[in-house]
């Protein structure tokens, strides 16, 4: 019975710890393994976030259908994304387009150079 104990030890294989390289080559190796440079790094994922933005800023403007559809959403998700921008600060307008459908559209806010403020006049005395 201690033969079949000591056989059955002997089969197995001695643990290793998982970030150890594999014993036949295949793992990686240090020498393997280059530096990154900042050509290697891949760019930001778009977010659904910056792609409702950029589908308002168009000139016609979106529907809720292609905002849904854009981001893949459901309808209540995109009208509570379009709250959210309001609550920042941008301003969203929506209209009706012949066949009935509201358009939604990202309006760009005059910055304050842009605007010419009128001087207050003097009355004449």
């Amino acid at each position: 019975m201690t033969d079949t104990i000591q056989t059955q030890l002997a089969k197995k294989r001695p643990r290793r710890m998982a970030r150890e390289p594999k014993a036949d080559g295949t793992g990686p190796t240090s020498s393997a393994v280059s530096p990154l440079t900042i050509n290697d790094v891949a760019p930001k994922p778009q977010t659904k976030a910056s792609l409702v933005e950029m589908t308002l800023a168009r000139e016609d403007g979106a529907s809720l259908d292609e905002l849904c559809q854009a981001t893949g959403w459901l309808a209540h998700t995109c009208r509570a994304f379009l709250t959210g921008l309001r609550k920042k600060g941008m301003n969203i307008v929506r209209t009706k387009r012949d066949d009935g459908v509201a358009i939604y559209k990202l309006e760009v806010k005059a910055s304050c150079g842009d605007t010419e403020t009128a001087a207050p006049t003097e009355a004449a005395a």
